[in-house]
C-alpha cells in the first residue's frame, strides 16, 4: 500500500500537470449546461415562427403574382376509327409582349405579446400589351379560335390579401376582375375578366392591386420583356429569386429596385397550347427582414461558449499557478455557470430591448459578477481588474465577430492567434514540473 510519504512527492512533481487535466475535464462538462442553452434558444425561435405563421394566417401569407395571361379556348376535332368527329375544347396562351410592373410596399410591425411580426400592404400597377397575332404561330385554324370566351387571368397566391376591387384597363375601357379563372392547367385559381380580342390587334392592358402579405412579395416576369420597380419604406430587404435587379438603391429606411428580364433568360415560352407550364422557377422579388434578429444572434453568441469557458477556465489556471492560491474545481464550476447564464440572459433581456442592449446588459452583470469574485479569491485589486478587463475584452471580441458575418472568420482567427499568443507569453513563467515550493495549505 502506498502510504502518505511515497504518494506526496508524485503530486508536488505531477501537481501542474493533475491540475491541468482536472481543468480540461471541467471545461468538458460545462459543455452540458451550454447545450441545453443552445436547445432552449431553438426553442423560443421556433415559438417566434409559430407566432409569425399564425399572425400571418389571419393576414395573408408570402403572394406572388402570375400573369396576366390571355387564355383563348379553341376547338378542336378529332375524327374516331368509326369515321365519327368528336369536339374538344382546348386552351391556347398568350403571354404580354411587355409588362412592366411598379410597385410600392408599405411595411406593418404586428405585435404579439413579445414577438414581432413583419407584415406589408402594397400597391402595384401592371401595365403592357398582348401581340395577339403570334397566336397564329401555333397553326390554330382561325374559325376554330372562340375569339368571344377569351378571358385575361392573374393569379396570386393567398387571394385574402386582395384588399380592394382589382380594376383593369383593356384598350381604354375600364372593367373589374372577377374571382376564378377558367378551367386551365396553368392558373388553378386568381381573378379573370372577360376580355374582347380579335386577330391582328395588341390590346393595351393596366391592371391596379391593393395587395397585403406577409415578409415576401414574388412576380412571375411572364412578359416578353418585363421591367419592375418596387420602393418600400423599408431599410433591409432581401432581392430573392431567379433574378436580381440591374440597380438598386439602398438606405437606412428606404429602397428602391429597379429589374429588367429578357425572353433568352426564361425557360418557358411566349405561346403555347393545350398544355400548362412551369412558371414558379422564374419567380423573383423582394423579402423584407427584420433589421435585428436576436434569436439568429443570440443562437451565434452560444456557439462561443466554448471558447468562453475555456479561455476563462486557462485564465484562472495560471492566475492559480503563478500566484500560488488553490482554486478548488467547485469555483470553477461556479464560474463556468456565471458565463452560461450569461446566454440565458441576453436571450430572456433580447425578448424586450433587442440583441445589442440585452448583450450590453448581460456581459456587464457577468463580466462584475466574475471580477467580483475573483477578487474576493485572491484579495487581489489588480488581478480582479486585469480580470475584468480581459473577460470584457472577450465579449467585445465576440460581439464583434457575431456584428461582422462576412468577416467573422478573418476576424475570428486573427483575434485567437493573439490571444494564443498572450497564453503562451504568460506561460514562460509558470513552473510546469513543480520544482518550487507548493502552497502551504497542502497536506504532504
Amino acid at each position: 500500500m502506498l502510504t502518505n510519504q511515497n504518494f506526496a512527492p508524485f503530486w508536488e512533481r505531477n501537481r501542474v500537470l493533475i491540475k491541468g487535466f482536472m481543468v480540461g475535464f471541467l471545461i468538458l462538462i460545462m459543455l452540458i449546461p451550454s447545450a441545453l442553452v443552445s436547445e432552449l434558444v431553438r426553442e423560443r425561435k421556433a415559438r417566434h415562427e409559430e407566432i409569425v405563421k399564425e399572425v400571418s394566417s389571419k393576414w395573408a401569407g408570402n403572394q406572388t403574382v402570375t400573369g396576366p395571361v390571355l387564355i383563348v379556348p379553341y376547338k378542336d376535332y378529332e375524327k374516331t376509327s368509326d369515321g365519327k368527329i368528336n369536339e374538344h375544347i382546348r386552351t391556347a396562351y398568350l403571354l404580354p409582349e411587355e409588362l412592366r410592373i411598379n410597385g410600392h410596399m408599405q411595411p406593418l410591425e404586428k405585435k404579439r405579446s413579445l414577438y414581432s411580426v413583419l407584415l406589408y400592404r402594397s400597391d402595384i400597377t401592371l401595365s403592357g400589351k398582348f401581340k395577339i397575332a403570334s397566336l397564329q404561330n401555333l397553326q390554330i385554324p382561325q374559325e376554330s379560335i372562340m375569339w368571344q370566351d377569351a378571358r385575361i387571368a392573374l393569379n396570386v397566391t393567398d387571394v385574402r390579401g386582395i384588399e380592394d376591387q382589382v380594376q383593369m384597363e383593356w384598350n381604354g375601357a375600364k372593367q373589374l376582375l372577377d374571382a376564378g379563372v377558367p378551367n386551365n392547367q396553368l392558373l388553378k385559381e386568381g381573378l379573370s375578366a372577360s376580355v374582347a380580342v380579335l386577330p391582328q390587334t395588341t390590346p393595351s392592358f393596366t391592371i391596379n392591386i391593393s395587395l397585403k402579405g406577409s415578409e415576401n412579395l414574388y412576380f412571375i416576369p411572364v412578359g416578353k420583356i418585363t421591367e419592375m420597380d418596387m420602393a418600400a419604406d423599408w431599410g433591409s430587404p432581401a432581392f430573392d429569386g431567379a433574378y436580381l435587379p440591374a440597380t438598386s438603391d439602398i438606405t437606412q429606411k428606404t429602397f428602391n429596385a429597379h429589374w429588367k428580364i429578357l425572353p433568352l433568360s426564361r425557360t418557358y415560352p411566349q405561346y403555347w397550347k393545350d398544355n400548362g407550364q412551369d412558371l414558379d422557377k422564374a419567380a423573383f422579388g423582394v423579402k423584407l427582414i427584420q433589421p435585428v434578429d436576436g434569436y439568429s444572434k443570440t443562437d451565434r453568441s452560444v456557439k462561443y461558449a466554448l471558447l468562453f469557458i475555456a479561455l476563462t477556465f486557462t485564465f484562472f489556471f495560471f492566475l492559480e499557478i503563478l500566484q500560488k492560491r488553490m482554486v478548488h474545481p467547485l469555483q470553477y464550476i461556479l464560474v463556468g455557470m456565471a458565463l452560461t447564464i450569461f446566454y440565458t440572459l441576453l436571450l430572456s433581456i433580447s425578448e424586450y430591448t433587442g440583441f445589442n442592449i440585452a448583450y450590453v446588459i448581460a456581459s456587464v452583470a457577468t463580466v462584475s459578477l466574475i471580477s467580483l469574485y475573483v477578487w474576493s479569491m485572491f484579495k487581489n485589486g489588480k488581478t480582479a481588474f486585469s480580470f475584468a478587463f480581459s473577460l470584457s475584452a472577450l465579449y467585445g471580441f465576440i460581439y464583434i465577430l457575431i456584428r461582422s458575418e462576412d468577416y467573422a472568420l478573418l476576424f475570428g482567427s486573427i483575434g485567437l492567434f493573439v490571444i494564443i499568443a498572450i497564453m503562451m507569453y504568460y506561460s514562460r513563467k509558470i513552473d510546469w514540473y513543480g520544482a518550487r515550493q507548493i502552497p502551504a495549505n497542502i497536506e504532504s
